[in-house]
């Protein structure tokens, strides 16, 4: 992937500090940190070389470091903050964090398309031969699927239906058969809705042939891609499909924010879990089981929300901008980390 770290060793330099050293001393320290540096020679290999003890080579490449012969630098892509990334990994506890620069106009954009573009990088990390792996629809998913260029040979299986069965073929429907296209796998798609008007219409529709056998994958998904969405206007294809009143219906319970047609609060707990049973949606329970879930989302729009889901213990591994990081890392009390995944609201 393109955001891993690289060590590299600037040269050797005889600075005002490295002076003090003698001529010889110097010559030997810098062949010492480059056997050790840049030809991955061990201590003891060196120690023999030269004929000292290991003991003397180690204080000779501490004292290289300490007086600037030798400069060690950790470079990743100027588009992505690793010490945010760092950071926000370990407050929620999660497998994996990319944190990208937000672009100039990230206030009001959620799910910048960049974020999409690292996702596929990350994705190409994460997914192996045989894998089982399933996308929900959202923008940030879309996105992630064209930037795809590499994955191996997988299944790839739609996890919820689409917000306009009109659209099907521009978004998730063709989102998982780029994947399927990238890794040489089998496709799955789900030519459905996500939102049924009743349960007894989404009942009838997930025995359908084709939705059936794509619902049987959902238990053997290994990795799943999700987008989050906040509980507003053009920020959650949920709250899109629904009317006014139901909308306030599930404000009034306490809605944050919606993944995969799941609500849930500001604490991560679920709520409204009546409308699941209205949608073409892998099951919360099932999410929890998967192995490796990534989350997609960005935006000052969108941060609360994401602090939200991160909340509920679904997610483990996060791309986000720096803009939404920000925020995550100033949130409220100290969440539990994401991979103790129980069910915040227990059994």
């Amino acid at each position: 992937m393109n955001s891993s770290e690289e060590i590299a060793v600037s040269g050797m330099s005889a600075g005002r500090s490295a002076m003090r050293m003698g001529p010889a001393e110097l010559v030997q320290a810098a062949a010492m940190a480059r056997r050790f540096y840049l030809e991955g020679k061990s201590k003891i290999q060196i120690a023999e070389e030269f004929g000292v003890s290991r003991f003397k080579v180690a204080r000779v490449l501490e004292t290289a470091l300490e007086r600037d012969l030798v400069r060690i630098e950790i470079r990743v892509p100027a588009e992505l903050d690793a010490e945010r990334s760092d950071a926000l990994r370990a407050r929620y506890g999660l497998r994996h964090a990319v944190v990208v620069e937000s672009p100039a106009d990230a206030e009001e954009t959620p799910d910048p398309e960049n974020l999409g573009e690292v996702a596929a990088d990350l994705l190409g990390e994460l997914v192996n031969e045989g894998d089982v792996l399933g996308l929900a629809w959202g923008r940030s998913t879309i996105h992630m699927a064209a930037a795809l260029n590499r994955l191996p040979p997988c299944t790839v299986v739609q996890l919820t239906g689409v917000y306009d069965a009109g659209t099907a073929e521009r978004g998730s429907v063709e989102a998982v058969r780029r994947a399927a296209q990238v890794s040489g796998g089998d496709a799955h798609p789900i030519y459905a809705p996500m939102l049924l008007p009743d349960e007894a219409t989404a009942a009838a529709l997930r025995h359908q042939t084709g939705i059936a056998r794509a619902f049987e994958y959902f238990d053997k998904v290994t990795v799943a891609c999700v987008s989050i969405g906040s509980w507003e206007p053009g920020i959650s294809t949920v709250h899109d499909m629904l009317s006014d009143e139901e909308r306030a219906h599930y404000a009034s319970l306490g809605v944050a924010a919606e993944m995969s047609a799941h609500l849930f609060d500001a604490e991560g707990r679920r709520v409204g879990r009546d409308l699941g049973e209205r949608c073409i949606t892998v099951k919360a329970d099932q999410l929890r089981r998967i192995p490796e879930v990534v989350a997609i989302a960005g935006g000052q729009r969108k941060a609360a929300a994401i602090d939200a889901v991160l909340r509920s213990g679904l997610v483990t591994s996060l791309v986000t901008d720096t803009s939404a990081a920000d925020y995550l890392m100033a949130a409220g009390s100290t969440p539990r980390p994401a991979l103790n995944r129980a069910d915040p609201d227990g059994p």
